[in-house]
This record gives structure tokens, sequence and C-alpha cells, in this order.
């Protein structure tokens, strides 16, 4: 995959992009990062790239002409998917990382100042994407939140078993997990993940899974279709938190 990304701040996005897990995926050819600065393709000698909104209001808009002449030149040769970081856009879930992971070309505009002239948005993007509900001072850290997500579930970046049971991506939240030592100053890791049976560890997962997601997030149950394993496990949980309440 290949990822482009517009910014005004490029070291903000180098410095990550560099380290850890994405930092090998480039190195090994898994995804290539381009950071551009859209700086760069301003059309006048101070490189001005914003600008006071037209009807007055507070704050500086970015705009549109440096936005357009990067995308002009970054889609010379193809055609790729072009995403703006955005509190008004489709709010970034694991269903919407999946679909992103399947595309072989993202370009990401990082939105700054007080917002961007809103002909970048009706004209040159294909989607707006939020990450939450909240708002940033830039869309930078939005943009890497978007390609760390993404990156994960490239072919070869991390292995396959390492994010196919992580949360929300089994629509469930992930099951608690335990390492070495068993037991440190009076708490212990539950037996049954020491007992060598995987048939009673593997529906210690499915029922722990089920747990945390009803008592932390109830709402991921409603659109999730219980088989009749999980149908019964949640009913165990439902009576066993009973007791305890």
């Amino acid at each position: 995959m290949k990822i482009d990304i517009l910014t005004l701040f490029p070291d903000v996005i180098n410095t990550f992009v560099n380290e850890s897990i994405i930092g090998r995926a480039i190195q090994n050819n898994k995804i290539e990062i381009n950071v551009i600065n859209f700086r760069d393709y301003a059309n006048n000698k101070h490189k001005k790239v914003d600008d006071y909104p037209f009807g007055g209001g507070s704050g500086m808009l970015l705009g549109i002409q440096p936005i357009y002449d990067a995308l002009t030149d970054i889609k010379s040769n193809n055609k790729p998917k072009v995403l703006l970081t955005s509190p008004q856009g489709k709010t970034l879930n694991q269903p919407l990382v999946e679909e992103l992971s399947k595309e072989e070309h993202l370009v990401i505009i990082c939105g700054h100042y007080e917002g961007i002239d809103d002909r970048v948005r009706e004209y040159l993007v294909d989607e707006e994407i939020s990450t939450g509900d909240y708002v940033l001072t830039g869309g930078e850290l939005a943009a890497l939140i978007i390609v760390d997500s993404v990156s994960r579930l490239i072919p070869d970046v991390i292995n396959e078993e390492s994010h196919k049971n992580d949360s929300f991506s089994t629509r469930l939240l992930e099951y608690p997990q335990y390492t070495r030592p068993v037991e440190f100053k009076g708490m212990r890791v539950p037996d049954v993940l020491v007992s060598g049976n995987h048939k009673l560890i593997a529906e210690y997962r499915i029922k722990e899974s089920l747990r945390n997601t009803y008592l932390k997030r109830p709402d991921l149950l409603e659109n999730y279709t219980l088989n009749t394993q999980e149908t019964k496990l949640l009913q165990e949980i439902i009576i066993e938190e009973g007791k305890k309440s």
C-alpha cells in the first residue's frame, strides 16, 4: 500500500512513521509512506497557505490552491482514495479500517487552523474521517491514527494472529491476557490458562470476551449475532454478574 500524507508539519508525521512496526514495514517495502508539505505548492513567494474566511469570523482557513495542486501532482500516475481528517467525518472504526486497508493508494489531507476551504471537501475529497467526537488543533494526530490502524492489517506487516482476535476485529472486545509469573504478590493468573486444556482455554476466551463486551461496551452486542455457544455463555455471564451486584 502507498499512503501520501499532506500536512504543514511533516516532522510530526515522520517522527512517528519511521519508528516501530510501521518503520519496519516501510523498510521491508510492505508500505510506502510519502509525507508532503503542501506549503511547497503555494503559488506566492511567502508560501502562504491560509487566509481570512469570507463573511468574517475568527481564525484562518486553509486555502484550496496548494492542496489542489498537490493532489494534481499525486494523481498524475493513478487515482488514489483521498481522505480528509475532519470532526464532521465518518467515525473511524474497525470495519472502516478494514475497508481502507484494501485500498492500493490512500491520500490523507491534514486539516489545520480554524478549518479548510469547503471546496476541498466538496470537490477534491472522497471521504471525510473523524477519529472521535472531539476537536484537535490539527489533523496530524488523526492521520497517524488512520495510518497506524490501517497499516497493521496489511499482509506481513504483523503476524495475522496478532490482530485477528483484537478488540473490534471480532466485533467484540478482546479477552484478558496474562504472562509470567503465574502468581505475583497474591495476584494469580486464572487456573484454566495454565491447565493445558485447549478446549477449556478456548471457551474461557470466548466467555471473557463476551463478559468484557457486556460490562464495558454493551452497545456492541446490539449488532452482534450470537451463536448457540455464545448465547449460553452470555446467559451465564448475566447471572454471574447479577450475583456480584
